[in-house]
């Protein structure tokens, strides 16, 4: 069953009368099709109206849609095999983080992502996304294998942020992070970076210092989620509207800031009413990028990705 937003209420009554009506016409009792064509045509208007005018708060709403496609989706629309390789070879396997080596048409990737779960079981045992310091020490590991053997990086962010708990502190979750940021900046090989769906903070920038950043055009990005910034500075969450509109979170905003190299359209509604098309979209984006970067000699990839660092702000 479709999921709705709040601002998505008026979608979802003209929908759902949409299939009330087909429920109804399948008894074959009456003729209502030029009426389920005419709502239809009034939903797709609404929605394409709604998405485009969204705030950036709603963006972040819809970046966070639990039937937005997870990292495991990516694996089966991007890849044509996946090993996936565990663990930090310290402490242990996180699973927030999952990576391993992989075929894009061709081209040879390491690719490495966040991975949120998609019910309440698996939720829990990717913790949300939110890794904690042995996923990004493996997410090292796993840069520093495809840096030995010559193999593009391509990452997929998609996290609150890093997990903040007193375990995670206790195993050095500042250092991980830092350590992993400076792995993104000295490789030797393409790094290929998209925000697909949240990118929360130093958990997300731990594995997108990359020579290309991607970003769907619903996916957020930045420092600290709207709910926290308001918090801090109004002592309430309630203003998270008003702060996802100041922190400039989105693609679009993002882009012009330089923080990003290039949007990845969605599907009308966005990714999770048309999961095979963004991931179609943003495979057509990442080859094009690997393709770009394919032409960089190791130095010329190391000096780009620390000038482009360099040079925000």
């Amino acid at each position: 069953m479709q999921t709705y937003l709040d601002f998505e209420k008026p979608i979802a009554e003209l929908e759902t009368r949409v299939i009330e009506l087909r429920e109804t016409a399948s008894n074959g009792a009456i003729d209502i099709d030029a009426e389920i064509s005419r709502l239809e045509a009034k939903a797709n208007k609404l929605l394409r109206e709604t998405y485009s005018r969204l705030s950036p708060w709603q963006k972040a709403q819809v970046a966070r849609h639990p039937e937005r496609p997870h990292f495991k989706n990516y694996v089966d629309g991007l890849t044509d095999d996946f090993l996936p390789l565990a663990g930090d070879r310290a402490f242990a396997d996180d699973q927030a983080i999952i990576g391993g080596l992989a075929r894009m048409d061709g081209y040879r990737v390491m690719l490495i992502g966040h991975e949120k779960g998609d019910d309440t079981a698996s939720r829990l045992r990717h913790n949300f996304g939110m890794a904690k310091p042995e996923g990004y020490r493996k997410a090292i590991r796993l840069m520093q294998l495809a840096d030995r053997f010559g193999i593009p990086v391509v990452t997929l962010v998609d996290t609150p942020g890093a997990f903040p708990g007193v375990e995670a502190e206790e195993r050095g979750q500042a250092e991980a992070i830092a350590r992993a940021t400076e792995q993104c900046l000295a490789l030797k090989v393409p790094l290929i970076a998209a925000v697909v769906g949240e990118g929360g903070s130093g958990g997300a920038i731990a594995i997108a210092a990359a020579n290309r950043v991607l970003m769907f055009e619903h996916a957020v990005y930045s420092v600290i989620s709207p709910e926290g910034c308001a918090s801090i500075l109004w002592r309430t969450a309630d203003k998270a509207g008003e702060a996802a509109e100041a922190m400039r979170i989105t693609a679009t905003d993002l882009q012009g800031l330089g923080v990003i190299d290039r949007v990845v359209p969605e599907p009308l509604g966005g990714a999770h009413r048309d999961p095979g098309g963004a991931i179609g979209s943003l495979k057509t984006a990442l080859l094009d990028e690997l393709d770009g970067c394919a032409k960089l000699s190791p130095d010329e990839l190391l000096a780009q990705r620390r000038a482009k660092f360099l040079a925000i702000g």
